[in-house]
């Protein structure tokens, strides 16, 4: 479901069809958004799902949406 919904996210702000991305997809080799859309897609996510501002250390480890999933996952309920 997290996943999903992050994929959706992602399509739909980047302007990208969703079947062109999986976990695997890397936000900024293959996707080629720069580190000031990653950090609007973070807000997104934050404000999405009610997530307490992600550290920038925890950020600059996130570089495909699989890990974007999983720190996502991790800290909600």
């Amino acid at each position: 479901m997290v996943y999903e919904q992050i994929v959706a996210m992602i399509s739909r702000t980047f302007d990208i069809p969703e079947e062109e991305l999986n976990e695997n997809t890397s936000l900024i080799k293959d996707l080629g958004i720069d580190s000031v859309d990653v950090v609007e897609l973070m807000v997104e996510l934050e404000d999405e799902f009610g997530l307490d501002e992600i550290p920038e250390d925890e950020l600059r480890q996130m570089s495909t949406i699989g890990d974007v999933a999983a720190y996502v996952t991790a800290h909600t309920a």
